[in-house]
């Protein structure tokens, strides 16, 4: 069973979770340092890192240092290709924490986490896409080797921060592209889906802001190669995912809806052919703020911990 000892916070320091976030219990609550002082919790096992990208880096390496483990929220853990990683995003302040790193999407790298001491939690799009894709990776009806994903997030995918673009007036009634062909998801995605296709693949990636608070999902679409009818596209997902606690395939004509996986750690799949333009479509839907990150790294810290993998995370969604 897992408790919290303690976290930090630079804007909160010294004080209660509950002065940030009301809604913890008393019985829940727990105090906030300075940074520095994690590393010195001797009652600390893990440590979640939701450090901005670029900052996180330094910090897992001094707390795996000091023996404990690390789910890193950040993109500082995920990709392998220090190259890669400085293209997109910068200079890395700890190159030597890659070689350890583990990328945390559990349907996918479950016997790799387990035994991982780091784990790079998924960006909350590439969970959408890698987990959309992962079965038909193999599957020779199907090209897979530039699909078109065209995604929607609600607005906490960019952070709680204050920033103008997202501010109520500004994104309230709006809908909107961004990071068109830059969005620094994609060589996460081409990173994991070409190895597990075991090639090079190229991904058309093309993000919007939707004006809600959470919620996401992705529209994938690939050329067929060979006929497929959707029953069968469909019975490929349910035997891939048969064991996955987390992940739903749809019933045909049934579409992921955010509004029925708030607040949950499910992920919704449904699959579609249509016949006239010869294009397999994979739908799937998550709370980015659960499926697509807290709740992925409790997942992944269960399976480091040795807990039982589903463990706190088995609510039902919040609806309506």
């Amino acid at each position: 069973e897992a408790h919290i000892v303690g976290g930090s916070s630079r804007d909160w320091a010294g004080r209660k979770a509950s002065e940030a976030f009301p809604f913890i219990a008393k019985a829940d609550d727990f105090h906030l340092f300075e940074l520095s002082r994690l590393v010195e919790n001797p009652n600390a096992d893990v440590a979640f890192l939701a450090l901005p990208h670029g900052e996180s880096a330094a910090t897992a390496a001094s707390l795996l240092d000091a023996g404990l483990k690390v789910v890193d929220l950040s993109a500082d853990s995920r990709l392998k290709d220090l190259a890669v990683y400085e293209k997109w995003y910068g200079q890395h302040r700890a190159p030597s924490i890659l070689a350890k790193a583990v990328y945390g999407l559990p349907e996918i790298k479950r016997s790799l986490i387990r035994e991982a001491d780091l784990v790079a939690n998924p960006g909350c799009y590439p969970s959408t896409v890698i987990l959309g894709l992962a079965p038909l990776m193999s599957c020779s009806e199907v090209d897979t080797d530039c699909p078109i994903v065209d995604a929607k997030s609600g607005i906490s995918g960019a952070g709680r921060g204050a920033k103008l673009t997202t501010s109520f007036c500004e994104a309230g009634e709006g809908f909107k592209p961004y990071g068109v062909t830059r969005h620094r998801h994609i060589p996460e995605m081409e990173q994991e889906l070409s190895e597990l296709g075991g090639r090079p693949i190229k991904v058309r990636f093309t993000p919007h802001l939707i004006p809600v608070s959470r919620g996401m999902v992705s529209t994938i679409y690939l050329p067929l190669k060979d006929e497929m009818t959707r029953a069968h596209m469909r019975e490929l997902y349910c035997s891939y995912y048969e064991q996955e606690p987390f992940i739903t395939i749809l019933p045909p004509g049934v579409f992921p809806d955010t509004a029925r996986i708030r607040g949950s750690n499910q992920c919704h799949i449904a699959v579609e052919i249509d016949e006239r333009t010869s294009v397999a479509i994979v739908m799937v839907g998550i709370d980015n703020l659960v499926k697509g990150a807290s709740g992925v790294a409790v997942q992944n810290m269960n399976l480091m911990m040795g807990l039982e993998e589903t463990s706190g995370l088995v609510g039902l969604p919040l609806f309506p």
